[in-house]
């Protein structure tokens, strides 16, 4: 008995190692199994968890959701789009309850050390808002400095005329800067000042800074967008350990 063809192109019929030896040559076969190997892994695991259940009101949903977002709500438009994705109503179906699993199974595996982790990556999500301006010289610096504590220049004005950095445009505003990117010197000043305060000058890979404080974002693991994260980054961490430890083994027939 001879096997189907793993595909056909042109009415020509590509054999699983055929297409392998394309993804070789183009020398994407190891993103290619790393896909398999990255599913099997997760998939292995959500078999093994009970708790990981989705009701079926709250799939049915998720799908109304998506055709209303998708503005599918016509039964013969989603059916064009389901055949053009090459769907069927119950794929489409199994894949937002596997959506839901693997979001349940994320926030499992994260919980356990996501409080650990926050604290560990807090000097990293914590932002400071800045402006700064930027010199060549320490004494031009100084004389800025000088002009502002005396009243006699504002920031925003100085940082347009003499600010070497393209955000001279926008007087001098950086916006967010992670705490945790900063350097050594600027992070340690910045942590004894307060928002309004005008830290420098501050000697940095051969320039000198002027840095206005505008605000501090102390980050929370209670905030949505950072605790998605954490858990996108300890699952996988526990994704790479788990793949690293599975016997795999690549046979390919011609």
């Amino acid at each position: 008995m001879t096997s189907e063809p793993f595909l056909t192109i042109a009415d020509q019929p590509i054999s699983v190692g055929q297409a392998f030896r394309y993804l070789q040559t183009s020398r994407k076969l190891d993103t290619f199994i790393g896909e398999i190997v990255r599913q099997f892994a997760v998939e292995q695991e959500i078999a093994t968890h009970d708790d990981l259940t989705v009701s079926s009101a709250a799939i049915e949903q998720a799908v109304i959701d998506f055709r209303l977002q998708q503005q599918l709500t016509d039964p013969k438009q989603f059916q064009e789009w389901l055949a053009a994705n090459g769907l069927t109503y119950e794929a489409f179906h199994n894949q937002i309850a596997y959506s839901f699993k693997f979001k349940k199974l994320k926030e499992t595996i994260a919980s356990a050390k996501l409080q650990e982790y926050f604290i560990e990556r807090k000097l990293f999500l914590d932002r400071v808002v800045l402006s700064r301006i930027i010199v060549a010289e320490q004494e031009l610096a100084e004389e800025l400095k000088s002009q502002m504590d005396e009243g006699n220049a504002q920031f925003e004005h100085l940082a347009k005329e003499y600010s070497l950095t393209d955000d001279r445009i926008m007087n001098g505003m950086v916006g967010p800067v992670s705490r945790g990117t900063m350097p050594d010197i600027l992070r340690a000043a910045i942590d004894l000042a307060k928002p309004g305060d005008v830290i420098g000058p501050l000697g940095m890979e051969g320039r000198w800074g002027l840095f206005r404080i505008e605000e501090f974002l102390s980050a929370s693991v209670d905030d949505p967008q950072i605790r998605q994260s954490l858990q996108d980054e300890l699952f996988e961490q526990w994704l790479v350990e788990k793949i690293q430890k599975l016997p795999i083994k690549l046979q390919v027939g011609t």
